[in-house]
């Protein structure tokens, strides 16, 4: 069932894998389908969609385990890919969307269309989907990183810590093979990336992750040529500090229907 709020946002439920997704769609415009990340929910990218669907037909949802969704046995990016694809298939659009996905949205959107040719318009990629040259997480991140996953366990009634860390690397291995999932889209790709992902500082763990994340953009850009970026000197955060410069990026990187 579809309710429709005062302020016109259609809110329904796609229900999938014995999860149930909240997806909401308002605006008006060229379709856009809004993925997010991990530890990110759409209510997180309220700013953001406000901004895009000034112009846009702007779809948006949860995450298994995010948000407004319901838990799930399992979590796994297979799981997450699964979620999207679910949610594009309940979508009655009036043409293909452009796919714009955050961190692990990213990822999810450049899968999808790389496996589902003809279904999207073309993709923004906000600091994700990433071809690193080597792991972002080495043993010496482990510490840090679960002490960041436990904070981010406690956002959710369902992600546990052990999960997030599961998830951290095994999307070191999937970025590992990104390149191959790039080679087989024709679609207009544009990226948008922070020039410090971990942060300004100058000790700890910040300055190989900052370095490492721009030389994986650099990679892509590199290899893929047809595939544009801007950075945004920001942290990984971007998507809710620079909320106004994500979205007029979009707009002026979207070729025209």
């Amino acid at each position: 069932m579809t309710v429709r709020s005062d302020s016109g946002i259609q809110c329904f439920t796609v229900r999938h894998d014995g999860v149930a997704i909240p997806v909401s769609r308002g605006g008006r415009g060229r379709p856009l389908v809004l993925c997010p990340g991990l530890n990110c929910t759409q209510a997180d990218l309220h700013e953001l969609v406000s901004l895009l669907r000034r112009d846009h037909d702007v779809v948006t949802f949860d995450l298994r385990g995010h948000g407004l969704a319901s838990p799930a046995e399992r979590y796994s990016f297979d799981a997450f890919l699964g979620d999207l694809v679910a949610v594009m298939a309940e979508l009655d659009l009036p043409s293909a969307p452009v796919l714009v996905g955050y961190s692990l949205g990213a990822d999810l959107a450049v899968h999808f269309a790389a496996e589902r040719p003809g279904t999207v318009a073309g993709l923004v990629l906000i600091d994700g989907a990433n071809p690193l040259p080597e792991p972002f997480l080495t043993e010496a991140d482990l510490a840090e990183f679960r002490a960041i996953a436990e904070a981010e366990a406690a956002r959710h009634a369902s992600l546990t810590a052990e999960d997030i860390v599961g998830l951290g690397l095994e999307m070191d291995v999937v970025r590992g093979q990104v390149l191959d999932r790039y080679q087989r889209i024709d679609l207009p790709v544009h990226v948008i990336a922070s020039t410090a992902i971990a942060g300004d500082s100058t000790e700890g763990r910040a300055p190989r992750h900052n370095r490492l994340w721009r030389a994986g953009v650099e990679r892509l850009i590199r290899e893929q040529p047809r595939i544009s970026a801007d950075w945004i000197d920001a942290d990984h955060g971007l998507v809710f500090t620079h909320a106004p410069d994500v979205a007029e990026i979009i707009r002026s990187r979207l070729v025209p229907c």
